[in-house]
């Protein structure tokens, strides 16, 4: 019983100390992934402002505003 703890706490250990290693390693991201990230901001705020075009033409059509 005393072994099967003792080798499932080093098991324990052994992961934690690679899970803190790989995310201590994450390289600072670069120029194209910061564009990336706001070409993603961009590309979702303009398909909220689609869909919100969308919703104000249905209710035009509609009659109801």
């Amino acid at each position: 019983m005393a072994k099967t703890f003792a080798v499932k706490a080093h098991a324990a250990i052994v992961l934690f100390g690679l899970l803190v290693a790989l995310t201590a390693c994450q390289k600072p991201e670069g120029p194209a992934e910061k564009a990336g990230k706001e070409v993603d901001k961009a590309v979702e705020q303009v398909g909220q402002q689609v869909q919100k075009a969308g919703a104000g033409i249905e209710d035009a059509a509609k009659g109801t505003k």
